[in-house]
């Protein structure tokens, strides 16, 4: 699976252009099939870095890789996916819902 599209990479923001923003969107989400780790990305530099929030052993924002993101496995081998049917989202709704 193509973890980023041309059409995602001109639908996320620079990096750092949303940092005054009080509630970012997320564009994207990756995800591990055979875990409980999530990726939701929100900004993007172009070429490997993105921003955004993580949620796994903890929650928080930070930066992630695209090269890790596609050499990483599950703890059953599986590759990570994006979720093909995931819709835009403020990072405050998918806060939320962890915690409901």
């Amino acid at each position: 699976m193509q973890l980023i599209t041309d059409e995602i990479r001109r639908q996320l923001p620079p990096l750092y252009t949303t940092e005054n923003t009080s509630d970012p969107v997320a564009w994207v989400k990756y995800f591990t099939p055979d875990s409980s780790w999530t990726w939701y990305a929100a900004e993007f530099d172009g070429q490997d870095t993105f921003f955004g929030l993580v949620q796994g052993l903890e929650e928080e924002l930070g930066y992630f890789s695209l090269a890790e993101l596609q050499q990483a496995r599950g703890p059953s081998g599986l590759p990570i996916e994006r979720d093909l049917h995931f819709q835009p989202t403020p990072l405050s709704q998918l806060r939320q819902r962890i915690r409901t």
